[in-house]
C-alpha cells in the first residue's frame, strides 16, 4: 500500500498564508480513510461530498486511487505533482494514482471528490490536469447517490461517461509550474509567501546562491516561463485568492507590489479576459 505522506508545519510545501479564518476553524481530517483511498476492490468508483463552515486544508499525501475533485462554490488552491492551481467552482482537477497532492479552501469548504480504482485509470492522464467542467458535474451529482458496493449496469455506463470526461480534460493556461532545482524552489516558495517582494533577478540569485545566468536558464527550462513571467503568474494566482477573501482591487494591487492599480487591472485582463472587479462579481 502507498503510505500517507504528511508534512508538519506547512499546509502545502509552497505555503500560502490565510489569516481571515482562525486556526481552530480549519478542517484537516481526511474525508475518507487511507485504506479506502488505496482500495483496489469494488466499487470501482465512488463520490464523496463534504460541506463545512470551516475552511479545509489537506497536507500533502498520496493514495492508490485516482481522484477528480472540485468545489461546489468558492475557491480552492491545489498543489499536485509539480503544479499549483487556483480552482474556482467552474473547474476541476484530475490527480492520477500515487501523485502527491494537497488542498486548501479559501473560506468555508464545499466540495466533492471522485475516487477511481487504479486499474480504471490506465487510459487516463498520467499527469495532473486542470480544466473547466462540462457535463461531469451532473454525472458526479448522480454518482454521489450510489449506495451499492458494486455498480449496476446503468451505473457502469455513467462511470464510463465520467472517465471519458476526465480523459478529455486538458491543462489550461492558469497553472503555476514549480521548478525542480532546490535553489529555485527556495526562491519560488519565498515568492509564493511574499508575492509583493520586488527584488531584482540578480538579487534573488545572490540570495539563493546561484548565478543570474543559471537562474535565468534553469527557471525557463524547468517551468516554461521566464523568471519575470513566473513571478507575475504567481501574483495573479494570489490575486484570485485575495478576491475570494473579499479584498478590494486597489488593496490587492498594492499588496502584491504593483506600481499602480491600472497596471494590475491590465495584466489581469490580459490573462483572464476580464477585469478583477467583474471576475469577483461573477465568481463570488
Amino acid at each position: 500500500n502507498v503510505a500517507l505522506i504528511l508534512h508538519s508545519s506547512e499546509w502545502l510545501h509552497y505555503g500560502i498564508k490565510d489569516n481571515q479564518y482562525p486556526f481552530n476553524a480549519k478542517m484537516t481530517e481526511s474525508i475518507i480513510s487511507l485504506s479506502k483511498a488505496n482500495s483496489a476492490h469494488e466499487p470501482t468508483m465512488f463520490v464523496v461530498r463534504r460541506q463545512s463552515d470551516a475552511l479545509r486544508q489537506t497536507p500533502l499525501h498520496c493514495h492508490a486511487r485516482g481522484q477528480l475533485l472540485g468545489a461546489e462554490n468558492g475557491l480552492l488552491t491545489i498543489d499536485a505533482g509539480n503544479y499549483r492551481w487556483v480552482v474556482p467552482a467552474t473547474h476541476a482537477v484530475w490527480i492520477p494514482p500515487d501523485v502527491q497532492h494537497g488542498l486548501r479552501s479559501h473560506g468555508p469548504y464545499s466540495g466533492w471528490s471522485v475516487y477511481i480504482v487504479a486499474a480504471s485509470c490506465n487510459q487516463l492522464h498520467k499527469a495532473p490536469a486542470y480544466s473547466p467542467l462540462r457535463i461531469v458535474t451532473e454525472a458526479v451529482n448522480r454518482a454521489a447517490k450510489w449506495e451499492e458496493n458494486s455498480l449496476t449496469a446503468q451505473q457502469k455506463r455513467l462511470e464510463g461517461v465520467i472517465l471519458d470526461e476526465i480523459q478529455s480534460l486538458h491543462r489550461t493556461n492558469l497553472g503555476l509550474p514549480m521548478p525542480q532545482d532546490l535553489r529555485l524552489i527556495k526562491i519560488a516558495r519565498m515568492l509564493c509567501d511574499n508575492p509583493h517582494d520586488c527584488r531584482r533577478l540578480d538579487e534573488w540569485a545572490t540570495w539563493a546562491g546561484i548565478s543570474p545566468r543559471t537562474l535565468t536558464r534553469r527557471f525557463s527550462s524547468e517551468t516554461g516561463f521566464s523568471f519575470s513571467e513566473w513571478r507575475q503568474r504567481a501574483r495573479l494566482l494570489r490575486s484570485l485568492e485575495l478576491l475570494a477573501e473579499g479584498k478590494s482591487v486597489t488593496t490587492i494591487a498594492l499588496d502584491l507590489g504593483y506600481e499602480n492599480v491600472s497596471a494590475f487591472i491590465a495584466l489581469f485582463h490580459r490573462v483572464f479576459s476580464t477585469t478583477p472587479g467583474r471576475y469577483k462579481d461573477h465568481n463570488y
